[in-house]
Formats: structure tokens, C-alpha cells, sequence
């Protein structure tokens, strides 16, 4: 971005942040957890070592101009019409085909889970095996010319009849953001060959910049929704992975000028999400986007958790306004066509140890735990950083 030139952020440096943690947290964290390992993240290392690799050219669909190394995807809730079959799709919000083609944004999630769990067993348990692994997942997805995934989603999300791909379909790549943590994980643990480094860093790289330059991804910063709020967690994550200093203000600015004061209310609603069918679980999937973009500048030693617009409006008034319904489900009002699953809520934590917050961690507590490996490994940050009580 701007000044900084791609050959300029491809360079690792041990003194940056982990992603989501900060370099000093990290080291703390992996003491403890060569002390205790938690059994549900040793399970899913194991689970991943027998696991890939994938890539994007394994699974193809059927349709002209899109070239074998492009990922492709088709629109979420769109159905064919039952008034012409042969015909251009209809949307049902909030209603799911299953039918879709969705192959490479399943294949896309396990690769980047994979990387995140083999990254946290490389660095945190000393596993030289989950190193070896990684980087041939590493290789097949991002550098190998013949399987590599291009560096762009033109054709995410994709509608027949309609359109052959969506800015919205960057909401798939959000998975990539685990991915990213994993890598950093498997450098800090001094297991990741520098050309590959290079490599991995220039992919992302070259994909930020579609990110922040594209038709479609200026597009999908602009949505007035949690497609905007995820961009900018993308673009933050992915300017930091890079070392992209130019990203990295554009997403703050963007969160300051743009997110807050568009999307959230003097009560803390965010109104865009809570005319969808599916209310309760997009607002909270919006401020699970909030918090991980906060937290991500703090890593980075910005504080957005505290910026609060001319009007006083702020997030942590949104996080505390959802809170109630995400603890009971049932008081929620508004639409929520599908049943609502709490177990893969993560505002509550990483606000409740930003804002040493007792009602917010006490929250936190509370909900259930997906096994999800995101899930997972954010519940051990979380927790490896609770606050002692406040006297």
C-alpha cells in the first residue's frame, strides 16, 4: 500500500506480534502450555497431521472462464426459481443451499485450520512433525504453480443466471485469517524454511492488494454490513502478517471513519444486522468482526476499543447491549429463523480482557465451546490472559 512496496513487508521479523498475540503473551503462553497441554487442541493436532493437503484446483466446476487455479464459489442463499427453473437464481435470506457449489471454500477452512493447529503444535508443544506437515500444506495451496490458488476471489460467491462472481464472497476468505496465525506460529518455532516464508508472505501480499485495490474488494468495504466489518479484519490481519504499514492505517482509519460510525447505534444495535432473518447471529458473527479488529490493532499498539465517535458512540456499548441475548437467546426479539448457537462467541472474552470487564468475562464464562480449532485456540489466548479479580 502507498509507500510501502511489496518487497519491502515480505521480510519476518521475531519482534512482531503473533497475529492476535503479542510476542511477549505468546512466549508466556507457550511455557504454560508445555506445562499443561490441553487435550482438545492436542487432538485436533493429531487430527491434523493425517489431514490434506488440499488445493484449489482438486474440485472444479462446470462453468466457462473460470481457469483451474481460480477459486470459485456460489452465493450462499440462492435457489433456482420454482416460476422457471432454467432460469437466473432467486435469493432466500438466511436460507442455506445445499446444493451449492461450496467445494473449495470447504477445502479452503480445513487447510486453514489445519495450518493453525499444526502452527500452535510446531510452537507451542516442539512437534517437528507438525512443522514438516504445514509446510507441504503451505506448498501445495500457495506456491506450487500447478495446484497454488490465484491471489484473488473474482469468482467467490457466484450466482447462475446472475453473476459469475460477488465482492461478497470475501467473506469465505475470512478463513485465511487462521491460517495466517498458524504460519506465524510455525516461524516463531524456527521450523519454517525462509524461501517458503517468502513465498507464503508474497501470496498474501499480492492478495491484500486485490483486497484493498479490486472492484470487488472496494466494494465490500463499503458494505453497510459485517461484510464491511470482516474486510477490515481481513486487511488488518493480512497488513500485519505482511508487515504492511500502509494496510494496517488504512484499516484503523477505516474502523474510526467508517465502521463505527456507520454500522452501530447510540444503544449499541447494529440495525443493518438486525433486519436479517437470522438477527441474533449476525450481530454477534458483526461484533465477533469488531473485537477481532481491536484486537488486532492493540497487538500492534493501536486502541480501538476505546474510540468513540463525536456522537459517543462506541463498540463496547454494542458488546454490552448483546451481551443479555447471547446468555439467553429466548429475551431476543427480532427475527432468528434458525436455532442460534452460542459456542463460537469470542466478543465477549476478548473485550471482557480489554476493558477488564467482570460482566463481559463473567459472559464469556457462561457460553459454551465449539470445538472448532479457531475456537480453541482463541479460548486459550483468552484465558491465558484473564485478569485477576479486582480487589
Amino acid at each position: 500500500m502507498g509507500s510501502d512496496s511489496v518487497e519491502q513487508v515480505l521480510s519476518p521479523d521475531t519482534r512482531r506480534p503473533l497475529l492476535m498475540l503479542p510476542a511477549e503473551a505468546a512466549q508466556r503462553l507457550q511455557q504454560a502450555v508445555r506445562r499443561n497441554p490441553p487435550v482438545s487442541l492436542n487432538v485436533l493436532v493429531d487430527e491434523a497431521l493425517r489431514a490434506g493437503p488440499w488445493s484449489v484446483t482438486s474440485h472444479r466446476p462446470e462453468v466457462p472462464g473460470v481457469g483451474p487455479n481460480d477459486y470459485f464459489s456460489e452465493g450462499l442463499y440462492w435457489w433456482p426459481d420454482p416460476q422457471n427453473p432454467e432460469g437466473p437464481f432467486i435469493r432466500k435470506d438466511c436460507h442455506r443451499n445445499p446444493n451449492r457449489f461450496a467445494a473449495n471454500a470447504k477445502d479452503l477452512k480445513a487447510l486453514s485450520e489445519a495450518l493453525l493447529v499444526l502452527g500452535y503444535g510446531a510452537y507451542m508443544l516442539g512437534r517437528p512433525e507438525c512443522a514438516k506437515h504445514a509446510c507441504d500444506l503451505i506448498t501445495v495451496w500457495f506456491v506450487e504453480p500447478g495446484t497454488r490458488m490465484n491471489p484473488n476471489l473474482e469468482f467467490g460467491q457466484a450466482v447462475r443466471g446472475i453473476s459469475s462472481g460477488r465482492a461478497r464472497g470475501i467473506i469465505e476468505t475470512v478463513e485465511l485469517i487462521f491460517a495466517a496465525q498458524g504460519i506465524l506460529l510455525l516461524e516463531a518455532s524456527g521450523n519454517l524454511d525462509a524461501r517458503l516464508a517468502h513465498s507464503v508472505r508474497q501470496w498474501f501480499a499480492e492478495y491484500l492488494q486485490w483486497l484493498t485495490t479490486s472492484e470487488k474488494g472496494r466494494h465490500e468495504k463499503n458494505a453497510t454490513n459485517n461484510h464491511a466489518t470482516w474486510w477490515t479484519a481481513q486487511v488488518s490481519a493480512f497488513a500485519l502478517f505482511t508487515g504492511d504499514a500502509g494496510a494496517q492505517r488504512l484499516a484503523w482509519d477505516h474502523y474510526r471513519e467508517y465502521l463505527v460510525p456507520g454500522q452501530l447505534r447510540e444503544d449499541g444495535s447494529c440495525p443493518s444486522e438486525e433486519a436479517r432473518p437470522a438477527a441474533l447471529g449476525y450481530s454477534a458473527m458483526n461484533l465477533d468482526g469488531f473485537a477481532a479488529i481491536c484486537r488486532l490493532a492493540q497487538t500492534a499498539g493501536i486502541d480501538l476499543w476505546n474510540f468513540k465517535t463525536e456522537l459517543d458512540i462506541g463498540v463496547e456499548r454494542g458488546f454490552r447491549y448483546l451481551v443479555p441475548y447471547i446468555l439467553q437467546p429466548s429475551t431476543w426479539r427480532k427475527q432468528q429463523i434458525e436455532p442460534y448457537r452460542s459456542d463460537r462467541v469470542l466478543f465477549p472474552g476478548l473485550a471482557g480482557i480489554a476493558y477488564n470487564s467482570a460482566e463481559l468475562l463473567s459472559a464469556y464464562d457462561q457460553l459454551p465451546r465449539s470445538q472448532a480449532p479457531w475456537i480453541q485456540f482463541m479460548d486459550l489466548v483468552i484465558r491465558s490472559e484473564w485478569p485477576p479479580p479486582r480487589a
